[in-house]
């Protein structure tokens, strides 16, 4: 195999290929050996027809696509390896020359990785983000503890309240005329939950069970059903059934039950750490967020527009793959919304083009920077693999092989050039900041030396997240990368 390189504009390029014509002989052959028992003709046993007689029946590219197909998934990653280029999109491949006999030659259009004019990266101002947790914070955590733990009862002896789980009977009525769609029969409903038009619920407040009460609203004027905007309507009411939720007693033994700890003052210590972490962690990934987008703006990139359409699939197939994991196929999804596949593409669009940016510019960061990753690092992640995966780090690095564990390390290398942007950020005041307190944080910021560089390699998913370049007919499901 030989392969020729042409650059083109905007960051493309044509790889032309071409393939011995003994290896297109093969490939013809292996489509004869694979298609026989499907085909018959006169005179001979179904598969037992010669490859000849069938070329002579059917034309002599009656095999041709099959063995075309072969030889392009063959030998395409290979002749993208050996170009030496950074190939960043799926290739649009055209075939030039397939004849028996002769070479086999094809073209590969692919997207280059494009060149990225750099934009400051050190000083980048984030909003500083509140991170302290409030007492009421750690209430709220542990009231939907009690809910998620309460039993439900049923209840015969008192009125609707707010939050109670009724079973309704309704009718309604516009202009003193039932309107369709507007009736229901032992409808669940709980009351605050804002399921209906507002107003309904809290009117049911107080009914009592097997006694009609009339509900009267009117329908927004944004209502789905034009008929009904704006008007109003009297809905006529019978509460069937109530039911309560009862929240167990917040105390020792609620404690133990839900947690590891033998008290409550431990759990709610427990509670307050978590709350922590958790505001910690959704900090430092606003603050990536925030400096990765201004270093972007900061930057000046051109997208190819094939790297941005391989991305777009590439989150388009995602979903799709998470869809099927709770039982609903692409086609079902875009049937039950309306929508259509070429609607979702150009819907993840600026996604995509945020991602590959994103890459782009921390990959920029990492080469200025000189930031690499040590075997101790890459090690450290294969282990956390091995432990998710419940596997032997050995078996892991046999399952990714050498060409993804080198992908693993340049998506560390990623995440630090993230860790480093954000380290080396200036946060600004936050609204609660009174004006003199924001003028005072200005100046110390304008003095304060710069923190010094870690080698953490936890970031932002999204960050760290790369386009792809696939083999034809065939979508990888491993860690996705901008250059190979």
């Amino acid at each position: 195999m030989s392969v020729q390189v042409e650059k083109l504009e905007k960051s493309m390029a044509k790889l032309t290929i071409e393939v011995p014509a003994e290896e297109l002989e093969k490939a013809i052959q292996n489509a004869y050996n694979k298609d026989k028992n499907k085909i018959q003709l006169p005179g001979f046993r179904k598969g037992k027809a010669p490859r000849k007689m069938i070329e002579r029946m059917y034309g002599a590219g009656v095999f041709y696509e099959d063995a075309a197909n072969e030889l392009i998934n063959n030998e395409y990653p290979k002749a993208a390896e050996e170009s030496g280029e950074a190939i960043v999109s799926n290739p649009k491949i055209e075939v030039v020359q397939i004849e028996s006999g002769k070479p086999f030659i094809f073209t590969a259009e692919v997207a280059l990785k494009p060149p990225v004019g750099l934009g400051k990266y050190k000083g980048i101002k984030v909003s500083k983000q509140d991170t302290e947790v409030t007492d009421a914070d750690i209430d709220a955590e542990i009231k939907a503890e009690l809910n998620k733990n309460a039993r439900v009862v049923e209840v015969t002896d008192r009125a609707v309240k707010a939050d109670d789980q009724i079973t309704l009977d309704f009718e309604g009525f516009v202009d003193g005329k039932a309107f369709e769609g507007g009736k229901g029969t032992d409808y669940p409903l709980t009351i605050g939950s804002g399921s209906f038009i507002p107003g309904f619920e809290d009117q049911l407040i107080g009914a009592e069970i097997g006694k009609e009460v009339d509900v009267n609203v009117t329908f927004p004027e944004e209502y789905q059903e034009k008929s009904l905007a704006g008007k109003a309507a009297t809905f006529k009411c019978t509460v069937k059934g109530i039911k309560e939720k009862q929240l167990p007693e917040l105390n020792d033994e609620f404690a133990s039950n839900v947690s590891e700890f033998e008290t409550l003052a431990e759990y709610k210590e427990s509670v307050k750490k978590k709350l922590e972490d958790r505001k910690n962690a959704e900090a430092k990934a606003k603050k990536e967020d925030e400096a990765v987008k201004a270093l972007i703006d900061d930057s000046e990139i051109e997208l190819p527009e094939a790297m941005v359409e391989t991305q777009q699939r590439q989150i388009v197939n995602d979903f799709a793959q998470r869809m099927q994991y709770q039982g609903l196929t692409m086609e079902q999804y875009l049937q039950y919304t309306g929508t259509t596949a070429e609607k979702m593409l150009e819907q993840v669009r600026p996604q995509a083009e945020e991602r590959i940016k994103s890459r782009l510019v921390l990959e920029e960061v990492a080469k200025a920077e000189n930031i690499e990753v040590s075997d101790d690092e890459v090690n450290a992640e294969l282990q956390k693999m091995a432990d998710q995966y419940k596997m032997e780090v050995e078996k892991v690095k046999e399952i990714l092989g050498e060409n993804q564990i080198k992908t693993l390390r340049e998506d560390l290398a990623v995440q630090k050039a993230a860790e480093f942007i954000v380290e080396n950020a200036k946060e600004s005041a936050t609204r609660k900041t009174t004006k003199k307190a924001a003028e005072k944080a200005d100046d110390e910021e304008a003095t304060e030396e710069k923190p010094k560089r870690t080698r953490k390699t936890a970031a932002k998913k999204a960050d760290s997240e790369e386009t792809t370049e696939e083999k034809p007919k065939r979508t990888r499901k491993t860690t996705k990368k901008t250059e190979e």
